[in-house]
């Protein structure tokens, strides 16, 4: 009898990625002659697992996989790539992001994707505070920051708190390249080989496929770990974040990949790779 490998798997608590994951983690799809083990963890917690080479497979900000393409390639499917859904820059009060420069602004990690793009429209932006994405709207509402960096479902809910958008990054972003936006992919390990990738990318998109078939099914999954627990949000979220790109990255979505890493290297703030983004 032949044995089936265990492979790590990490991706975060939100709707979009227990979506596409619950099938394949639920053994409703055939995975051949491997298995995965989840580990759900927030976003600046799956960066920091995948430096220290914890994980076989993660979701991942594409800001870290600036910085670990020599040890993990990117997947074509399964990640969160697309346009109006870009990270929030959100206040008290109506502010520009020349007010801001200079001023305490709470980011949900520094190397998420949303620190990058905060970092690459312009300098200034230095006094962070590092908070999980679920409680930087608290810490604006408060006072502890003077403005936040927000992902996830907070954009669907932040104007329920008083807050007001000072920049969608994404909008900016997609304004001053007319490419979509990367906000986070799959990464396997190198050393895995690329036949077993190639098979793990085919049963990820496998698994977004189950998910559209039978939306119900991953529901109580869904639900059990959101922050946000009413359906509409959930909804939105996944609308938002699961999309043509999910099954894909595509011709677009490869080339936004490439000038974001390309931006990010002309400022100093990842190190250049000469390897191919995905498995040899």
């Amino acid at each position: 009898m032949t044995t089936r490998r265990e492979l790590t798997l990490g991706y975060s608590p939100c709707p979009n990625d227990t979506f596409i994951f619950h099938a394949l983690t639920h053994g409703l799809v055939d995975s051949g002659d491997f298995y995965v083990r989840e580990r759900l963890e927030d976003v600046e917690t799956l960066n920091r697992l995948a430096i220290a080479g914890t994980l076989d497979l993660t979701k991942i900000s594409y800001h870290a996989f600036g910085h670990l393409r020599e040890e993990y390639c990117l997947l074509r499917s399964g990640g969160a790539l697309g346009r109006g859904c870009g990270p929030l820059v959100i206040a008290r009060r109506a502010t520009t992001m020349d007010e801001l420069r200079g001023k305490r602004i709470a980011i949900p990690g520094q190397l998420t994707t949303a620190n990058l793009l905060l970092q690459l429209y312009g300098e200034g932006f230095d006094q962070l505070l590092i908070l999980p994405f679920d409680r930087i709207i608290a810490a604006v509402t408060s006072g502890q920051a003077d403005a936040g960096v927000i992902i996830h479902e907070s954009r669907f809910t932040y104007q329920e708190h008083g807050l007001v958008a000072a920049l969608d990054l994404g909008v900016w972003w997609e304004q001053t390249t007319g490419l979509p936006l990367p906000l986070g992919g799959i990464l396997a390990k190198r050393s895995l080989g690329g036949a077993l990738i190639e098979r793990v990318d085919r049963a990820i998109r496998t698994s977004i496929g189950y998910a559209y078939a039978h939306p119900h099914a991953p529901r109580s999954y869904i639900k059990r770990h959101a922050q946000e627990l009413s359906d509409a949000v959930i909804d939105s979220h996944i609308a938002l974040y699961v999309n043509d790109f999910s099954f894909d990255l595509g011709g677009a979505g490869i080339l936004a990949v490439t000038e974001l890493f390309r931006r990010a290297e002309e400022r100093g703030i990842v190190p250049g790779c000469t390897l191919s983004l995905f498995a040899a």
